[in-house]
């Protein structure tokens, strides 16, 4: 049966979603969860981007131990160089150098001729193989280049030492009949001594990239990049979530396998859901939260009868299951690193005593802890360590009919406690308005998003807001995590500040 690798690009293609900004500990607690999920390649960053990416591959390269793991580098020696310093220490190295092939990419952005293009490839792709023993070309916006260009270009890559050649749909142009036909076209014509590998990469701005990336695996493709829950520039890319599915249940007809261990799927999804700031839609394929839910009565009798006459996937091959030993406020310091260790997650002696006390106030409040709640309070305990300026105590005054009242404290990054005290139509306005007031600052609110995170009474608040700076049009996310409402409100508010503060 043949294998199909997974190409994760969430830490790179996935980070352009505008308004998510991923630190380096929360990257590597990605990557962690990623290779944890049986991702076989990562593409860690772009390392000539900037010092802040630099640093986050070279930590990934440090720490993982079976992936690959990737650093993007355009057609330049000194973007070739700085992913080559990135990734040295890494097990199982390998740079994914690109250029553009079509001709509206050559004229307008490049303003190369084909013969410059040519030219490049194989100066560029050659010095990265003096680097690298595993060296990927992408020939970018392929599905809008002329194949005999794309052949021509693709021949000079594999000549030059690729021996992985990415066909980028970078646009989301391209459908499933002709996106395959180029992978049949491109492995029925090449010339090589050696195995190359063919990968997928899709956007989804007309909604095939799954289909695309499927089609790719039909006509020859043995590897297939996307992003956890498709995130990405513009609609996105290919969910990857989806495509393991797609494999393992109509394993009958792909003939094909991978390593992805299915059980880690919603883990990982709810991860990437939290440090990006970006919701799974209800409804959304494998891991939406109506994934599983049936409304309709003769649905309901059928799957009651037998699962398999609606559900040809069951919540738990994809981790959904039920908590099986919740823990409570008379639960002890053993009982909560264990429970840790089951989840996945490697604290240090620090990092444990501070998020078992917070997991005892959390207890304190709500009967029963879930493994939701824990994922969310250590996924909110992460993000308030890295922020800038952190709450200290959100004070309301209520009044029905009238006007609200907020006092907002926050302690900056000299260790200063900032008062301020604002009014508002309601007590989330008034407590933006204080926020606004300690930062000094004035943004739109695009979007304010509350959720439980689990059911019940005593369920945490999961907040989500995002920004946008009227200044500079850019968006910023942030997520509060909270038993009350309004101080998860507080400290998603606060998180989407710090990071615009940071860009400033």
């Amino acid at each position: 049966m043949r294998k199909i690798q997974f190409f994760d690009t969430t830490l790179r293609d996935g980070e352009q979603t505008p308004g998510v900004n991923f630190n380096t500990k929360e990257k590597i607690q990605i990557a962690m969860q990623l290779e944890k999920w049986g991702i076989d390649v990562i593409e860690a960053g772009f390392p000539i981007a900037s010092q802040g990416d630099f640093e986050a591959v070279k930590a990934i390269a440090e720490s993982a131990k079976r992936m690959t793991v990737v650093g993007l580098a355009r057609c330049q020696k000194k973007d070739i160089d700085r992913a080559y310093e990135a990734l040295k220490d890494a097990v199982d190295p390998q740079i994914h150098t690109f250029l553009a092939t079509s001709n509206v990419h050559m004229e307008y952005k490049l303003k190369m001729t084909k013969e410059e293009v040519i030219a490049s490839i194989k100066e560029h792709v050659g010095y990265a193989r003096t680097l690298f023993e595993k060296v990927q070309f992408s020939p970018e916006d392929a599905s809008r280049t002329d194949r005999d260009f794309l052949l021509e270009a693709v021949q000079t890559a594999i000549d030059a030492g690729a021996t992985i050649i990415n066909v980028p749909d970078t646009v989301g142009y391209s459908n499933p009949t002709e996106y395959g036909g180029i992978f049949k076209y491109l492995i029925e014509n090449i010339k090589s001594d050696q195995e190359i590998t063919f990968s997928s990469h899709c956007h989804d701005d007309l909604g095939m990239a799954t289909a695309n990336a499927l089609a790719a695996i039909e006509n020859g493709a043995n590897r297939v990049e996307g992003a956890v829950n498709g995130i990405g520039e513009r609609a996105g890319n290919t969910a990857l979530e989806e495509v393991a599915l797609a494999l393992h249940i109509r394993k009958d007809f792909y003939d094909c396998e991978s390593n992805i261990v299915l059980n880690e799927t919603k883990r990982t999804s709810d991860l990437v859901s939290r440090l990006s700031g970006i919701p799974v839609p209800r409804n959304k394929a494998i891991i939406g939260d109506n994934a599983f839910a049936h409304e309709s009565g003769i649905h309901q009798d059928g799957v009651l009868k037998n699962p398999e006459t609606y559900e040809i996937i069951t919540p738990t091959l994809v981790g959904v299951s039920q908590n099986s030993l919740p823990l409570g406020k008379l639960s002890g310091r053993h009982a909560f690193v264990e429970k840790l260790k089951e989840l996945g997650y490697q604290l240090s002696d620090e990092e444990i005593k501070t998020s078992f006390i917070r997991f005892k106030d959390l207890a304190d409040k709500k009967k029963q802890i879930t493994d939701q709640d824990l994922i969310a309070l250590l996924t909110d305990q992460s993000r308030e360590e890295s922020e800038t300026c952190k709450l200290a105590n959100v004070q309301v005054q209520y009044s029905s009919g009238g006007y609200q009242g907020a006092i907002v404290s926050i302690i900056d990054a000299q260790g200063q406690t900032k008062v301020a005290s604002k009014i508002g139509s309601g007590s989330i306005q008034a407590i933006y308005n204080a926020i606004d007031e300690l930062f000094q600052q004035s943004p739109d609110l695009a979007q304010y998003e509350i959720q439980a995170i689990t059911g019940g009474e005593d369920a945490q608040a999961e907040v989500r807001v995002t920004l946008n700076d009227p200044k500079t049009n850019r968006i910023f996310r942030g997520i509060g995590i909270d038993f009350d409402v309004l101080q998860a409100s507080a400290k998603a508010y606060i998180q989407a500040s710090n990071q615009m503060k940071e860009q400033e």
